[in-house]
Formats: C-alpha cells, sequence, structure tokens
C-alpha cells in the first residue's frame, strides 16, 4: 500500500506540473541487456519522469552489444548508452557521435581475485595468471595497473576465457581476472561460497574514466528532447538515490525475471556510481583519460574534446 500511494503521489506531482500536449517519442538503445546499471533510465521510465518531460521514451536491448553507437551514428535510434573508452575510439574513427551526458560516473571494470587467496596485493600477480575477455583496453588497463605495482605485462601469463571470467576464477582456471564488474562479479562469486576482492583501476595508475554515458548523433546535439531526457534522467537518480526501494519494486514490477539475489544487491552496489548531475561535462577528466588511451596506443591522437563531448545547456 505504501508503495502504491508513493508511486501515484510522485506520478500524480510530476504530471500536474507536465504541458498539455502530445508526447515526443524518443528511443534509447540499451548497451546490453536490462540490469541494475541501467535504473536511471528504467526509473524515470517507471516512475513517469520521462512522462513528465513530454516524452514517451522505447528502451531497446541490442541483438549485438557493438550495434548501439553505430546504429545512432546513422541515424537509427536517438540516443545510445555506449563506454568513455569506445567513444574515444569511436571519435578517432570520425562515427559522427557526441557524448551528450554520463550514466555511470566511475569505472565499474576492475581486477578481481578470491578473497582467501593468493594475490594479496598487485605485486603478487607477478608470475601469475590472468584472464581477459576483450583484448584492447583491458590489456591497456591491467599494464597500468601493473606498472603501478613495479610490474609489467611480462610479469603474467594471460588467457583468454571468453566471457566466463568469474567462473575462470572460481575454478582455479586463472588467478585473476581483469575486465569483471565489481557491482556483479564479486556479488555473483559471494552468492556462489566463492567470495573475491577488487582491486580499482582509478586507485591503480588507471585516470578514472565514465563507464557508461549517453551518446547521440553529433548532427542532432540540438536537438530540445534530450535536455528533456537528461532532466528526467536527473530527477530519476536523485529520486532512487532518495528511494532506493521504492525504485526497486519499480524496476521489478516492469522486469519480473530480474527478481533475484544477484540484481536485488547489484541495484544496492551500484547506487553510489550513477552520475547525479548526468548532463555535466568535466573537460579535463577526459582529456586525462585520452591521453592515457594515446599513450597505450588505443588511439592515435588526442582530440579536443569538443569534438566528441558536449555539455548541453
Amino acid at each position: 500500500m505504501k508503495k502504491t500511494l508513493l508511486s501515484l503521489t510522485v506520478a500524480a506531482g510530476l504530471l500536474a506540473s507536465a504541458p498539455a500536449q502530445a508526447a515526443e517519442k524518443l528511443t534509447v538503445l540499451l548497451d546490453w541487456f536490462t540490469n541494475p546499471d541501467h535504473a536511471p533510465v528504467i526509473t524515470a521510465q517507471t516512475m513517469g519522469f520521462f512522462e513528465a518531460e513530454g516524452l514517451e521514451v522505447e528502451i531497446v536491448e541490442p541483438a549485438d552489444p557493438a550495434m548501439p553507437p553505430k546504429l545512432v551514428a546513422a541515424g537509427q535510434g536517438d540516443i545510445a548508452i555506449s563506454y568513455q573508452p569506445t567513444m574515444h575510439a569511436h571519435a578517432e574513427e570520425g562515427l559522427p557521435l557526441m557524448r551528450i551526458g554520463t550514466l555511470v560516473e566511475t569505472p565499474l571494470n576492475s581486477l578481481i581475485v578470491l578473497k582467501d587467496g593468493p594475490i594479496k596485493d598487485l605485486k603478487d600477480l607477478k608470475g601469475k595468471t590472468v584472464g581477459f575477455s576483450v583484448s584492447g583496453f583491458e590489456d591497456a588497463m591491467l599494464g597500468q595497473m601493473l606498472r603501478s605495482a613495479g610490474l609489467s605485462v611480462d610479469d603474467v601469463e594471460l588467457i583468454n576465457v571468453n566471457f566466463s571470467l568469474s567462473p575462470a576464477l572460481m575454478s582455479g582456471q586463472v588467478d585473476a581476472v581483469i575486465g569483471a564488474y565489481h557491482n556483479f562479479e564479486l556479488t555473483q562469486m559471494e552468492i556462489e561460497g566463492k567470495p573475491g576482492k577488487a582491486f580499482f583501476p582509478e586507485e591503480n595508475g588507471v585516470p578514472v574514466f565514465d563507464e557508461l554515458i549517453y551518446v547521440v548523433n553529433k548532427d542532432k546535439t540540438g536537438d530540445p528532447r534530450f535536455a528533456k531526457f537528461l532532466a528526467a534522467v536527473e530527477a530519476a537518480t536523485i529520486f532512487l538515490t532518495n528511494h532506493p526501494e521504492e525504485a526497486w519494486n519499480a524496476f521489478i514490477e516492469a522486469y519480473p525475471n530480474l527478481n533475484d539475489e544477484l540484481n536485488k544487491r547489484a541495484w544496492a552496489d551500484t547506487l553510489p556510481r550513477f552520475a547525479k548531475r548526468p548532463a555535466a561535462l568535466d573537460a579535463g577528466r577526459y582529456r586525462r583519460f585520452a591521453e592515457f588511451m594515446a599513450e597505450a596506443g588505443l588511439i592515435k591522437e588526442v582530440v579536443p574534446v569538443e569534438t566528441y563531448a558536449v555539455e548541453i545547456r
């Protein structure tokens, strides 16, 4: 009853201030299947924040996770959720994309080991095996983390475990994994009785970066719907910060198949990571990370931030 009353109160308050006009349609392409990483977007949908801004938002899960930014670049979608490292690479490739906002403002990516295993510090990785899924950025991130401990990638053996990161670690196939999300893999390991420990890249030599961002077609940056979208997402983020259980109940009502222990705990673990000011842009931070990517050979040059990121006012 409390849930229903609060939902109705919030929705009524929001809709009372919304303009009486036909809703503007907007398509948002997710980076992956719906999960707690998308909480602000889902909350904006389930709790009426998009409707209050006069938006009718269609949320689409991708058949191929690599495609959403490319589809938006081709005009086949309005907003795509993507990753900051990917944005830098797309900027160099010349894709007509522009970052307009941030969803998750800190890395979720991490290096994970068994909590009771032999790796207590990064320097203990010398002579050990490290599993990975995708080469490129993960290699560069691992290399920088190792250098912060006085090691190099030559001091470890890299093993491609495809996307079986936590299973490979829990089974003893590898001593550590890089590229695991600490808000999911750590919880999954604990649930299965094999607790892990995360080493955070931003604490071990890697410049801090946005894990998830909103990107649009560069030629459509001035579309007024985007400012409304970001306003709705900001309001939703504040709401779920203040009322996490209410937002969670609305989430699982919309996606009952996600009502399990892993997603419930991931919901709480991810909450501090969401951008409270999604439209804000820290140009210096983006430039520092671009410099890191250039030094790692992931991009050829550091281009001006304003060519691929903007703060919508």
